[in-house]
């Protein structure tokens, strides 16, 4: 091999792998928190359908039962049929394809049967934090959230 080739081959040095490394940083800083606050509202938006959902086999449960499941029964009711009279004898489900779903943030959401004004459940998920109330992402999400 000849001199000529030899320096034709030579690697990157130090500062342009420091340069490129830097340029990676300040990218990933500006695009970082912009993929983040998207995932964020995924979540919040996948609640949301979730609760349309929740709320549909609900109200299907209610149809054929004659009433909403019990706080105590909770939302296990829209999947094995409980041991209420009423439901022992008019309950037609399950009413959801597959086992409850968690919140997005792992939490099981909340269901209470109380008279509310519009409708007689209260259903919501805690938000990001797992514990009521809160502000932002934090916040509880739902019906009849207090």
């Amino acid at each position: 091999m000849n001199k000529a080739t030899i320096q034709s081959q030579r690697g990157f040095t130090m500062i342009e792998l420091l340069v490129v490394l830097v340029i990676l940083g300040l990218l990933a800083g500006l695009v970082g928190p912009k993929m983040f606050g998207k995932v964020d509202n995924a979540k919040v938006k996948t609640v949301q359908t979730q609760i349309k959902m929740l709320k549909s086999a609900l109200q299907t449960y209610r149809l054929d039962v004659g009433e909403y499941p019990s706080t105590q029964e909770g939302l296990a009711a829209i999947n094995k049929k409980p041991d209420s009279p009423k439901a022992k004898q008019n309950w037609q489900g399950p009413y959801l394809s597959e086992k409850v779903p968690l919140d997005p943030w792992g939490n099981p959401y909340q269901y209470r049967r109380e008279p509310n004004g519009e409708e007689d459940i209260t259903l919501y998920s805690l938000g990001a934090d797992g514990k009521p109330g809160g502000e932002g992402l934090d916040a509880d999400i739902g019906l009849a959230t207090e």
